[in-house]
């Protein structure tokens, strides 16, 4: 048994990157949840918590590269690619956002330990 032969078939997983996508989105939803009820977080729910981030950032990545690999499925697929291509542009925006955030925050955490000294 090979792979499918109809026209309308794209060789790349972007349905499966899509449903795995989709999955992270309840999780977060979960996580948010979580996180108003607990008053005092504990640590292993923020270890948690970064871990999902890790992976949440390795599925756009993911969603990125094959987006951009699949422009045959544009044509075959119109679209599942428009979507893959949505969620690849919201991870692009996503990934910049936590890194200027993230940079801010190192900034400022070493500005303070700078001031107590």
């Amino acid at each position: 048994m090979g792979r499918p032969k109809s026209w309308r078939y794209c060789r790349q997983p972007l349905l499966n990157n899509l449903v795995a996508s989709t999955a992270l989105s309840f999780m977060a939803s979960g996580f948010s949840v979580v996180f108003t009820l607990l008053d005092p977080v504990p640590h292993s729910l923020w270890a948690a918590y970064h871990v999902f981030g890790l992976l949440s950032c390795g599925q756009g990545l993911c969603t990125v590269i094959l987006t951009l690999t699949a422009a045959a499925c544009a044509k075959t697929t119109p679209e599942l690619y428009h979507m893959s291509f949505v969620m690849a542009v919201a991870s692009i925006f996503s990934t910049a956002f936590c890194a200027v955030r993230g940079g801010l925050w190192l900034i400022n955490r070493r500005s303070s330990s700078n001031n107590e000294r």
